[in-house]
């Protein structure tokens, strides 16, 4: 593996048919390995990303006995509860667009392990995948044997694939690296990077069981990446979180770019495909730029996004080249959020899996799709806010088809139309144990009444995106 930088040729952004070429080239085979599925089960075999391990002890000694990797390149470091991955590809994007390599670690992934670790705006390929795995598995070993000599677990999941993810962008090499925390932010295994920026999304009650019971102590978790020598980008916080949020920046005496004081939307009106914002940074007003999502949420990510790319990118004060920033946020893509995945009728897949998500989800909705009836197909994790979500989710659903997804951690269906009974009404609830079935049964439901202006709405669960995205043929790169 290669250590550190060396001069590359620049990269320009694929083009729409090198995008086709490259995934009829994985539908094909022709980038597949054959020790690729042994080595993904390899890696789920660990303790998943959830089972959290309060210490970033074993996972600096594995980047210690890599030689670092994490430390060659420039870091732009994203938490927060709502919009972390939609945020951290649209920085990416930007970067990207400024002629620089760019690395992307994001998750949970949607269909396949890949996505969570792109390079240049691509997941890595099953190949590179296996290259990465092969580099970093003998100190995976070394560091799992010192950890049982301590009466400690063996490196999990999500600290194997952030090795993988840190040792592949060293390897490319990449010159930016978008880095996603998975959970929380202190202990958060991505929490050994030495960021240039650091950027909290909007923080909301979630994995309280990991993260803490109030809106403070999600907050100070997330807060932990705030690191002194890193300008720190806040999105919109509630005001306890914001108290937290500024308590950690004003400690480690770091620049702060806040949401509404610095940067924010000026405007944005609805447009074919997406919308038209307008906004505001420190370097300036950019206006009339196509965003290709839906929602004011998305709006305010792209804001918080242009913020942190100029930061990092820019001159103090200073704005992105003209024409950057239009062409980056027009190729935007965020797989799973508010996706229309099929027409006639329309089937709409997000992965809204807390109460504000949904609450930004059903107003996105309301505002973007004119729908005669839309009937939704829902399963949830048993540890989320299962009646939050349903009930952000009741005022834009006629009815509810209630169903489970592939992770073990999926509400049972019967358990889940109890729970729904109770936001919906009986008469508005079905149920179906799988979610092929549940989908044809909302079709049906939605356009018995509502006609071809019909719509289903599949939401409640990441998982569920994605296993949404598999069944109607979606379910290539991310």
């Amino acid at each position: 593996m290669r250590r550190g930088r060396v001069p590359q040729d620049r990269r320009p952004p694929l083009t729409g048919a090198e995008r086709r070429r490259r995934e009829e080239r994985r539908a094909s085979g022709a980038d597949d390995d054959p020790r690729y599925a042994e080595v993904v089960a390899a890696v789920l075999a660990r303790n998943p990303e959830h089972r959290i391990h309060p210490t970033l002890d074993r996972v600096r000694e594995a980047c210690a006995l890599l030689g670092d990797p994490q430390l060659s390149y420039r870091v732009v470091h994203v938490a927060g509860t709502n919009g972390k991955t939609s945020t951290s590809r649209m920085v990416e994007r930007l970067v990207r667009e400024h002629d620089l390599r760019t690395g992307r670690f994001t998750s949970p992934h949607l269909s396949e392990v890949t996505e969570r670790i792109a390079i240049d705006g691509e997941p890595i390929s099953r190949p590179a995948f296996v290259r990465a795995w092969d580099d970093v598995e003998p100190i995976v070993e070394i560091v799992d044997a010192r950890a049982a000599e301590r009466g400690e677990p063996r490196l999990s999941f999500f600290e194997v694939l952030t090795l993988m993810a840190f040792a592949a962008f060293a390897d490319a090499p990449v010159d930016v690296a978008v880095i996603e925390t998975g959970l929380g932010g202190t202990w958060d295994t991505t929490n050994v990077v030495r960021p240039d920026v650091t950027v909290v999304t909007p923080v909301s009650m979630d994995h309280e069981a990991w993260l803490g019971s109030t809106l403070e102590e999600i907050a100070g978790q997330k807060a932990g990446i705030v690191k002194h020598g890193a300008t720190f980008v806040m999105g919109r916080q509630e005001e306890e979180a914001a108290g937290v949020l500024l308590a950690r920046a004003a400690a480690e005496r770091v620049t702060v770019l806040r949401a509404g004081a610095d940067f924010g939307v000026e405007s944005r009106a609805l447009a074919v495909g997406g919308q038209l914002v307008s906004l505001r940074t420190r370097g300036g007003l950019y206006t009339d730029v196509l965003l290709p999502l839906h929602g004011a949420h998305q709006a305010d990510n792209a804001a918080t996004a242009l913020a942190a790319a100029e930061a990092l990118l820019a001159l103090p004060g200073d704005a992105l080249p003209p024409g950057l920033v239009e062409a980056a946020f027009a190729d935007v893509t965020s797989p799973g959020r508010l996706e229309l995945l099929r027409t006639s009728p329309a089937i709409l897949v997000d992965s809204a899996h807390n109460p504000a998500g949904a609450q930004a989800l059903a107003e996105a909705v309301a505002e973007a799709f004119t729908l005669s009836r839309l009937v939704g197909v829902v399963a949830v994790a048993g540890d989320k806010d299962v009646d939050g979500v349903l009930a952000a989710l009741e005022p834009v659903l006629a009815e509810v088809v209630v169903t489970r997804s592939s992770s073990p951690r999926s509400l049972e269906p019967a358990e889940l139309a109890d729970v729904a009974e109770g936001v919906f009404g009986e008469d508005r609830v079905h149920v179906a144990e799988r979610l092929d079935a549940a989908l044809a049964q909302a079709v049906d439901l939605a356009e018995s009444e509502g006609g071809p202006g019909a719509g289903v709405l599949v939401a409640g669960s990441v998982v569920l995106a994605g296993d949404a995205r598999v069944l109607l043929g979606r379910g290539g790169a991310a």
